[in-house]
């Protein structure tokens, strides 16, 4: 099974210099931990997550009305093509220690897969619990 046959095409995305109280709020109305974050031209540039928010934003006292997405955001994303296989998106969340992934192709978003979509198709509940094992394991280097 692809990515495409599970992956959310409704993807919620920020822009670089939206506000962190905005999206903040576009997060948890969407009840969302994470969203991609995207350039004018569509290209994703980064990844906000709520742990972005409160450890680049809310630990160091910034203002989070003042503080933009682009300064706390997490570069270097990490995604897939629509037509990775579904056993690898899981390998790269462990391995990533990440519960979602932009889709990506040709640089755009079209959608996004998340540990969640793997967990309800009740045909890779195998994949679906090593994923967790490899999210949830401690970094090592500390």
């Amino acid at each position: 099974m692809k990515v495409s046959d599970l992956m959310n095409t409704q993807a919620i995305t920020l822009t670089p210099d939206c506000p962190v109280t905005e999206a903040s709020r576009i997060l948890g109305k969407n009840d969302i931990g994470s969203a991609p974050v995207c350039g004018a031209d569509g290209i994703v540039i980064g990844m906000l997550t709520d742990r972005d928010i409160v450890t680049r934003c809310v630990a160091t006292r910034s203002d989070p009305s003042k503080t933009t997405v682009r300064e706390v955001m997490t570069r270097g994303v990490v995604s897939v093509h629509p037509d990775e296989d579904i056993r690898n998106a899981a390998r790269i969340m462990a391995g990533e220690q990440v519960r979602r992934l932009p889709v990506i192709n040709g640089g755009h978003i079209v959608g996004v897969i998340s540990l969640a979509d793997i967990v309800h198709s009740d045909l890779y509940k195998m994949e679906a619990s090593q994923t967790l094992t490899g999210i949830t394991e401690p970094e090592h280097g500390f």
